[in-house]
């Protein structure tokens, strides 16, 4: 059985450098994380280390991407000279290591226009299967109209967007997950909570504001068993009547949504997925290196799952290989 994992994340010295002239006291908790921390020399990697972690873990091929905020932090005279070399440090990663590696595309969402060109370049030059993009970006959600020249691209190109968490705007962090003390105020605006729950807003947000009727074509993939807002969808249908949108809002995690566990190895989780959305939508991500289990723990997760063969494979290997296979490159 074969195995993608698609929140597998990394960084250039380039992106590294960016970072640190924007922030650098390193005050964001990404921050401290990915540029000086044992995590740091994983996501620099994108040869024999990584691979190595890969094998250990039970993942084929990983399909690589510039971890949160991206580029999504910078202003777009710093972002956008950015992108373009970012990105061909991905597809000389898949050439390097053909078979092993795949790539989403780094964004610089604040020139939508440049992004959306880029996307382009990516997915029809260099091989690229799409895009991962971080919840807001210069201080707007994605929902914002600003943004859908990025999704016309995608849409146009069948190319999925990964759409992943990043740190909450400011405020909400102040009011929400500030007041017990590092690192619980860090970890709590992160890993633990604030950014699954930013990202599932954000996922809810383009769907009421009528992303997906502009775009019905349009397939978005959210991780960490959809970033909490998965898990609410029965209450979320109160809205149903008070929106234009063309069908129930449960509906669009059906048609243009696909759930990935982003290295959360539930079991629980997998069932619930599967009964609100099907196993047609279900894909793995193992969220590395910021997940980093036992040996073997990728490929247990799903051989030990009370699934069917049938089923083991789609969320495994077939629902992404179907996915892009139907990218117009």
């Amino acid at each position: 059985m074969k195995l993608y994992g698609l929140e597998e994340h990394f960084v250039t010295p380039d992106v590294l450098d960016a970072w640190k002239r924007r922030d650098p006291q390193l005050a964001e908790p990404m921050m401290k994380w990915a540029v000086a921390s044992d995590i740091t020399p994983a996501l620099l990697d994108l040869g024999g280390g990584r691979i190595a972690a890969m094998e250990d873990a039970g993942i084929d091929t990983a399909v690589l991407s510039l971890t949160t905020p991206g580029l999504q932090n910078l202003d777009p005279a710093e972002a956008v000279p950015l992108q373009a070399p970012t990105n061909d440090a991905i597809a000389a990663a898949v050439r390097r290591h053909p078979g092993r590696f795949q790539g989403f595309a780094a964004l610089a969402t604040s020139a939508p226009s440049a992004a959306a060109e880029e996307l382009r370049r990516a997915v029809t030059e260099l091989g690229l299967s799409g895009a991962l993009v971080n919840a807001n970006s210069g201080g707007r959600a994605l929902d914002a109209p600003v943004f859908w020249d990025v999704y016309e691209a995608a849409e146009d190109l069948r190319a999925p967007i990964y759409l992943h968490p990043s740190v909450p705007f400011p405020a909400v962090t102040k009011a929400y997950y500030r007041g017990f003390g590092e690192p619980v105020d860090s970890m709590l605006a992160t890993g633990a909570f604030g950014w699954h729950y930013d990202a599932g807003l954000t996922m809810l947000r383009m769907i009421v504001g009528g992303v997906f009727d502009r775009f019905p074509e349009l397939q978005v993939i959210l991780g960490h068993w959809g970033e909490v807002v998965l898990f609410y969808l029965d209450r979320v249908a109160a809205m149903d009547n008070l929106t234009d949108l063309r069908r129930p809002i449960a509906e669009y995690f059906r048609s243009n949504i696909f759930i990935t566990p982003g290295g959360i190895s539930s079991h629980t989780y997998l069932r619930w997925s599967l009964e609100t959305v099907g196993v047609e939508r279900i894909m793995y991500a193992s969220d590395y290196p910021f997940n980093r289990e036992s040996t073997g723990s990728a490929r247990r997760f799903l051989e030990t799952a009370p699934i069917g063969e049938a089923d083991r494979e789609r969320i495994a290997f077939r629902n992404w290989e179907k996915l892009v296979a139907g990218i117009r490159r």
